[in-house]
């Protein structure tokens, strides 16, 4: 009789283990949640379940405090209660295993249509997604098994859709797939998982980052030349099935923006001219994030046959020092506050805030980049193994490794814990006290203030190590800020940076610097010259940010970028020369005409380089020594007139320069743009003149006299 109690009573149990009890907020509002999710359950005709949340106990305690923790949760709970029904016959664990199998025969059913597949995707993931978290909350996994399991699940959507689009393909002739069972096999479409996906290190509510190319000479593809444009088509129905809103959520909010030069590439990039990319252009960031990468769909082969090829790009087998200074260049950008002031945990970001996941990921990342190409153990994708790596060959110490390890683990539940409130992408804690109660509660903290306590332990202890990684670095932005311009989005330090600098729109000016670093422009197309840039940014932005028109400065100067030739010596020689980059800056920000002549005519520039361009006085006299020198000898006639507009804008421009340096006052400005009209007319007439004679004689005794009207005459010309 006994045996058959105990029976009966593991029945009406859900097969759950809950580690750690829950506080809600609020008792009463708790068990009134739990109860419309059984009045939910009783719609649906499931009496097991309606019969348990009746009842009381430890597991009915968690579920009420999550429901009123978790509005996301209680609300997925509350629509589809059979989720919670299923874990009276299965595990988490077990319940998680059929699911992934259900996704991948999903791709494969008879007549499945692309909506079709969208509305199963979005149900197995939505449950996925809850039990995921629920195990979570409860304590029975492990944040590393809770960021695995959401790996695995993005993997697992990924794939359904990707192997569907390839059978779609092949059913229309666009492809013509070796095996239209096993469709990414030989399909020559390469998807690789970038970030926390790549690391199996994903979050609650995490975009996926995919970066996608393709093999021209793959068996699949039929035809190479419209193969751009083919897996470009099947990239943009891929994202649009997992990341477009239905009446049943969505999959995966994905992001395709670590490709190589996101803003002029296409959605899929051939093997070739990625790797041609890389191996040219790639920046430090760049060989950073590459460690992170992983074939999680398409033609997995293929991927690792990639990645394999730009091993040498990533993993340098010998660091030079130029190469070291070029990563130490990423981490100079970065203002370790070394300690500095009380840290604040409301508002405060989990991701990217001083003492946050970044610089745990950063910490290790740098010493990767700098060590890997000799120790292929340095070479993981996973941030806890690698710390312990790094210990074990002495990188760091064994107290950095088990603290950054420890505080890696608790930074990432927090984050997960914000996120679950309501599936929102956020890494940012609530600034209100309930907000934080709330995520304190969550992690089976007592109240918000030993939670705080907590936080900020242990975001000191990151920030410690941290910045233990600047010492042998001097910072690039000393009294700066945060200056960041890796990646692919804003760093929310830097727009403050920015912001305190004097720019109306920060996240312009961020996207521009990037562009720099992309090396779409001529000047930045060398590393050598984009590692001067770098280290030229700080000052180059505390100039153009104490002129009246901030923003603007900086367009006019990425305008200006965009027409030189080269650039290492115009960055060395800003570099050295403080006047010379103020100057530059106030002509970019005051007077958009002179930066206009800079922007079409970047050799004006170089009259800048004279040292005593403030001091010498812009007279006649001057301004004919200068001619005469600038078209000496004997040229034809196109060159003479060509040579002269090029000195009557440099002059105009130098004048206007120094009209707005202060070194001449307006009424000296307007009889040297005088001047250098009249010599100027006067060259063009002597070579109009010359060439006519030579064309067609002299006449006897025939001369030509021009007179000068209105402001030429009175000798008060202007810039315009």
């Amino acid at each position: 009789m006994a045996e058959k109690m105990a029976k009966k009573a593991a029945e009406t149990e859900l097969q759950l283990r809950p580690a750690m009890a829950l506080l809600p907020l609020d008792k009463g509002r708790a068990r009134r949640e739990l109860s419309e999710i059984a009045a939910a359950a009783g719609e649906e005709d499931l009496p097991r379940l309606v019969e348990f949340l009746s009842g009381k106990g430890q597991q009915q305690d968690l579920l009420a405090a999550i429901s009123d923790l978790s509005p996301f949760l209680r609300d997925t709970a509350r629509r589809r209660p059979a989720i919670l029904d299923a874990l009276f016959d299965q595990t988490v664990e077990a319940r998680l295993s059929d699911i992934g199998d259900a996704i991948a025969l999903s791709a494969r059913a008879e007549a499945v249509t692309e909506n079709g597949l969208m509305m199963d995707l979005r149900l197995l993931k939505a449950e996925a997604h809850f039990l995921i978290a629920l195990a979570d909350l409860a304590g029975e996994a492990e944040t590393s098994l809770t960021v695995r399991r959401l790996s695995d699940l993005a993997d697992a959507c990924t794939r359904a859709a990707v192997d569907f689009l390839l059978r779609d393909a092949h059913e229309q002739g666009k492809l013509r797939l070796p095996d239209p069972e096993d469709p990414a096999r030989q399909s020559g479409w390469v998807l690789l998982g970038m970030g926390k996906l790549g690391a199996h290190e994903l979050n609650f509510s995490s975009d996926i980052d995919l970066v996608v190319f393709f093999d021209p000479a793959a068996p699949a593809i039929v035809d190479p030349l419209d193969a751009t444009e083919l897996f470009a088509r099947l990239t943009r129905r891929l994202v649009r099935i997992l990341q477009d809103r239905t009446e049943h959520g969505y999959v995966f909010r994905t992001d395709l923006r670590l490709r190589p030069d996101p803003g002029s590439t296409p959605l899929a990039i051939p093997v070739e001219a990625a790797l041609h990319y890389y191996e040219g252009r790639g920046q430090n960031w760049e060989r950073a994030a590459m460690i992170k990468a992983r074939p999680v769909a398409g033609d997995l082969a293929a991927g690792a046959a990639f990645l394999k090829e730009l091993q040498p790009y990533v993993w340098r087998k010998y660091m030079d020092y130029a190469a070291i200074a070029d990563v130490h260049s990423i981490k100079r950008q970065i203002h370790a506050h070394k300690g500095h002031g009380e840290i604040a945990v409301k508002g405060h970001n989990v991701k990217l805030g001083r003492g946050g996941i970044r610089e745990i990921e950063f910490f290790v990342q740098t010493q990767q980049l700098i060590a890997g190409g000799r120790f292929p153990e340095l070479r993981g994708r996973e941030t806890v193994p690698m710390l312990g790596q790094l210990a074990a060959r002495g990188w760091i110490t064994a107290d950095a490794r088990d603290a950054l390890a420890r505080q890696y683990w608790f930074l990432r539940s927090v984050e997960h814990a914000i996120q679950m409130v309501a599936d929102e992408q956020t890494h940012v804690l609530p600034d209100s006290d309930e907000g934080l109660l709330r995520i304190a509660l969550m992690l089976g903290f007592a109240g918000e203030a030993e939670f705080a306590e907590a936080f900020r332990a242990s975001l000191q202890q990151v920030e410690r190590h941290y910045a233990a990684l600047f010492e042998t670095a001097p910072e690039l932005s000393a009294g700066v800020g945060n200056l960041v311009f890796t990646g692919d989005v804003d760093d929310p330090d830097t727009l403050q940076t920015l912001h305190r600098l004097g720019f109306h729109r920060p996240s312009d000016i961020c996207r521009v610097i990037r562009g720099w670093h992309f090396g779409r422009y001529r000047v930045t197309q060398s590393a050598e010259a984009r590692e001067r840039l770098t280290e030229l940014t700080p000052a180059l932005l505390k100039a153009f940010g104490q002129t009246r028109r901030a923003d603007e400065a900086v367009m006019r100067f990425d305008e200006f970028l965009a027409g030189l030739p080269a650039g290492i010596q115009l960055f060395s020689l800003l570099q050295s020369n403080p006047a010379l980059l103020q100057l530059m800056a106030t002509i970019m920000g005051a007077a958009p005409r002179l930066s206009a002549i800079i922007t079409r005519r970047p050799h004006v520039f170089d009259g800048l380089l004279d040292p005593a361009l403030l001091s010498e006085l812009p007279d006649r006299a001057y301004l004919s020594a200068r001619l005469a020198a600038f078209i000496e000898g004997d040229r034809a006639y196109e060159d003479v007139l060509d040579r002269l507009r090029i000195f009557a804008s440099e002059q105009k421009f130098l004048i206007g320069v120094r009209l707005l340096a202060g070194s001449i006052d307006p009424t000296r400005a307007g009889r040297a743009f005088s001047d250098l009209a009249d010599l100027t007319i006067e060259a063009a007439l002597q070579a109009v003149s010359a060439e006519f004679a030579m064309r067609h004689g002299r006449i006897a005794g025939g001369r030509v006299a021009l007179l000068g009207m209105g402001k030429l005459g009175s000798r008060e010309l202007t810039a315009g």
